[in-house]
C-alpha cells in the first residue's frame, strides 16, 4: 500500500505542478511578484557549491533532498545534516534534515529550515522609538521516495510560515519529483517540480499571492576513469521570459548622441536557465566543487561591475565518520555567504555503544 501512495501521489502532484506551471506568465514574473521567496534558498553546503539549483546530484547527503526529494535514496538512511548559513548583515539561516527506514512504511526524511533577518527598530508615526521587532521564516516539512526499476519518484509536504513583529502568513507547499539513475553508468536524470502550493494565510491587509514556482530538470555524469562529476540544470522551465532590465539603466549613446537603452537577447534570456557545476573527487574523503548560476550573476552584478556574482566553490571533507561541507558564494563584488554543513550517520553511533 506505501509503495503505491508514494507512486501515486508523486505522478499526481507533478501533474498538479505542470498544469500551475501554465498560468498566465504575468502571474509568473520573478523579482519580487510571490510570497515566501527564501523557498528558493539553498538550504545545505553542496547544494550552493553546485550553483544553488541541483537535482540530479544522487548521493548520501541528506540536506539534498530538499534539492529534490527524489533523490531520498538508501545512503541517506540513518543520517542527520546540520547546516548553517551566514548571509550579508544579521540574516542566518540553520537547516536540519535526517533520514530514516522503516521496514513498514519505507523510506523518510524530515526537514526544518530556520531563517532569521535579525532585530530591527520600530518607530511611530512621529518618530518615538517602539522598540525592536524581529522577523524570521521557517518551514518544517516530511518527504517520502519509492524506487521502482531504475527510477524514484519523490514528495515532500511542508508546512511555511513568515513572521514579522508578531504578524503571520502559513503556506502549504509541496515538491515532487523523479530521478532516473543509469543501471551500468554513473549518470543520473533529474526533474522536479518545486514550491507547487498556495498561501493559506497572507498577512493582515494583504492579498494572497503566488508561491516561487520553479520547474527543474538536469542531469549529473561522471566519465568513466576521470575524478569528475558534471552537472548542468535547467530551471523555471513554466515561464520562457526571466530577464530582467532596469528602466533607470544607462544606455550607451549612440553616432547622434542619442541613448540606446539595452534590449531583451535569445542567448542571455536561456542562458539565466541553466547553472553548471562540476565536482573534482580527489579521493572518498575529499571533493572540490565549483558552480556557476547565470541568472544570479545577471540580476546581481553591479553597474559597473559583475564582480564575481554567480560563482560558488565548496569543498567536502570526511573526518573519521564525520563529513563536513563548506561553500563560499559570491552573491555580488559587495559581499558573499558561507554555507557549513555537518552531517553523521546516527544509526552506526548507536550500534557502536550498544
Amino acid at each position: 500500500m506505501k509503495q503505491f501512495s508514494a507512486h501515486r501521489v508523486a505522478g499526481v502532484c507533478l501533474l498538479v505542478g505542470g498544469l500551475v506551471a501554465f498560468r498566465p506568465t504575468a502571474a509568473q514574473q520573478l523579482g519580487g511578484r510571490t510570497v515566501f521567496p527564501f523557498l528558493d534558498l539553498p538550504t545545505g553546503a553542496q547544494q550552493a557549491a553546485l550553483g544553488s539549483t541541483n537535482v540530479s546530484a544522487r548521493n548520501d547527503d541528506p540536506s539534498m533532498l530538499f534539492a529534490n526529494p527524489a533523490l531520498l535514496n538508501e545512503g541517506m538512511d540513518g543520517r542527520l545534516a546540520l547546516s548553517y548559513v551566514a548571509y550579508v548583515a544579521d540574516i542566518k539561516q540553520s537547516t536540519a534534515a535526517y533520514v530514516f527506514n522503516t521496514e513498514k512504511y519505507g523510506r523518510f526524511g524530515v526537514g526544518i529550515t530556520y531563517l532569521n533577518y535579525g532585530s530591527f527598530e520600530s518607530y511611530d508615526p512621529a518618530g518615538n522609538s517602539l522598540g525592536t521587532f524581529s522577523v524570521n521564516e521557517y518551514t518544517v516539512g516530511i518527504s517520502d521516495s519509492y524506487t521502482k526499476g531504475k527510477f524514484t519518484f519523490g514528495a515532500t509536504t511542508k508546512l511555511a510560515v513568515s513572521s514579522i513583529a508578531g504578524n503571520r502568513s502559513v503556506a502549504g507547499v509541496a515538491d515532487v519529483g523523479v530521478v532516473f539513475k543509469h543501471a551500468t553508468q554513473d549518470f543520473t536524470v533529474g526533474l522536479a517540480a518545486k514550491n507547487v502550493g498556495l498561501q493559506l494565510t497572507p498577512y493582515p491587509g494583504t492579498d494572497r499571492g503566488p508561491l516561487p514556482l520553479d520547474v527543474q530538470l538536469g542531469a549529473t555524469i561522471k566519465p568513466e576513469h576521470m575524478p569528475l562529476r558534471f552537472s548542468l540544470t535547467a530551471h523555471h522551465l513554466q515561464q520562457w521570459d526571466i530577464q530582467y532590465l532596469d528602466p533607470n539603466q544607462r544606455g550607451q549613446l549612440d553616432g547622434n548622441n542619442v541613448e540606446k537603452k539595452p534590449t531583451k537577447s535569445f542567448g542571455d534570456n536561456l542562458a539565466r536557465h541553466f547553472t553548471a557545476s562540476a565536482a573534482l573527487e580527489l579521493s572518498k574523503n575529499l571533493h572540490l566543487r565549483a558552480g556557476y548560476n547565470h541568472l544570479q550573476r545577471r540580476e546581481l552584478r553591479l553597474e559597473n561591475t559583475s564582480g564575481s556574482a554567480g560563482l560558488s566553490f565548496g569543498v567536502m571533507l570526511k573526518i573519521s565518520s564525520f563529513q563536513i561541507d563548506y561553500t563560499h558564494a559570491v552573491l555580488q563584488a559587495a559581499g558573499s555567504s558561507e554555507y557549513f554543513t555537518l552531517s553523521r550517520n546516527l544509526d552506526s553511533l548507536f550500534k557502536k555503544k550498544e
